[in-house]
């Protein structure tokens, strides 16, 4: 079946020019290098709080066992994540979700090295843009190399108007443009399946300032092994601003961009089907979706994956300034539930599509 671009034919000129200015990825280790996730489930707390045991884990835990993520609140909102031993200064990317009912939303600071510590600086507000403390999930991690064929993983940074960090497993160049105010498209190049949707993709705002801001994919689709994400970003009041923004996508692999540990990973959205619904314990197509009381709140069940030291990250998909995040942490059953809540711009939960992913670190 021949599936149409996502982008217009003015806007892939523009992809393929800003391609070309980009380097290859290095023929350095393999993917991750470097990474850590963690669960804020106390976002008042002071320096340096070690984080939720059960939900936490990184690429530390090989040299530094007894280490631990630890956390502290900075201002209204405002808070740091540590992770111990893996500082890589400005390079890789992050990601956070909001964990309440009340409509949050959260993005990134900034992110960078303490001695040996990587840093990841969160600002999130409450319906409105008030800043205000809401728990979350965070994850950051880093990549260098050239993965088998068969599972990828990719992520861009864009900063201050421009593409300024790029990852590919395939060796391949990302690129990345603006079309409008706070509309983007990032075009992910080998990492598909020929015309077929595959994978899934996270999104997370970066602003400096700690003005509210606020990212979504609005659509994504292949362009033979193409992935072509467009991506909105939305202010306070639900209009398009300009921000910078990352985006990472993974195949048959974590949300961290390693497998094999973990061998325990899932990812689905809910526009879609097939290979965008992958389980690596029971298979492509076997999570679920169903609604949940008030309309707006969903349960992603991901069979078999409920395991220790697990993570969740989730994004809104589709168009309008409505998002969406997680209502509570995730189940520790045989099967993981994520609890998956949207809003429109003032806070009501309403319907909407999004992705989610789900991963454990063993």
């Amino acid at each position: 079946m021949r599936l149409r671009s996502l982008v217009s034919t003015a806007l892939a000129a523009v992809l393929a020019a800003a391609g070309a200015l980009m380097p290859t990825a290095p023929a350095a280790a393999a993917t991750a290098d470097r990474w850590g996730f963690a669960y804020v489930n106390n976002p008042t707390v002071p320096a340096w709080t070690v984080l939720d045991t059960t939900r936490q884990w990184g690429s530390w835990k090989t040299a530094f066992p007894t280490a631990w993520a630890q956390g502290a609140k900075l201002a209204p909102g405002r808070f740091q994540v540590r992770f111990p031993q893996v500082g890589a200064g400005p390079r890789g990317v992050p990601h956070v979700t909001p964990v309440n009912r009340s409509g949050h939303y959260c993005e990134v600071v900034r992110w960078g090295q303490s001695g040996a510590d990587q840093i990841v600086e969160v600002q999130c507000h409450r319906p409105g843009g008030a800043p205000d403390d809401t728990p979350f999930t965070v994850l950051w991690t880093t990549s260098s190399g050239v993965l088998p064929a068969g599972n990828s993983y990719a992520y861009v940074q864009w900063a201050s108007g421009a593409l300024t960090q790029s990852y590919n497993s395939t060796g391949m160049a990302n690129a990345a443009g603006a079309f409008g105010v706070g509309q983007y498209a990032v075009r992910l190049p080998g990492v598909g399946l020929p015309d077929l949707l595959a994978g899934n993709v996270q999104v997370t705002a970066v602003h400096p300032n700690a003005n509210p801001r606020r990212c979504k994919v609005n659509s994504w689709g292949p362009v033979s092994t193409y992935v072509q994400v467009e991506v909105f970003c939305y202010d306070q009041a639900g209009a398009f601003t300009n921000t910078d923004f990352v985006l990472s996508y993974h195949r048959r692999r974590s949300v961290v961009g390693s497998f094999g540990p973990p061998n325990y990973i899932g990812y689905l959205g809910t526009a879609v089907g097939g290979p965008t619904n992958d389980n690596s314990m029971a298979g492509v197509g076997a999570n679920t979706v169903v609604p949940l009381a008030p309309t707006g709140r969903f349960l992603a069940t991901f069979p078999q994956l409920g395991v220790r030291e697990t993570h969740a990250q989730v994004v809104a998909q589709g168009p309008g300034s409505n998002y969406c995040h997680l209502t509570q942490p995730w189940s520790y059953t045989t099967d993981a539930e994520v609890d998956v809540i949207c809003f429109d711009n003032a806070g009501m939960v309403t319907p909407h599509r999004f992705l989610a992913t789900f991963t454990s670190r063993v």
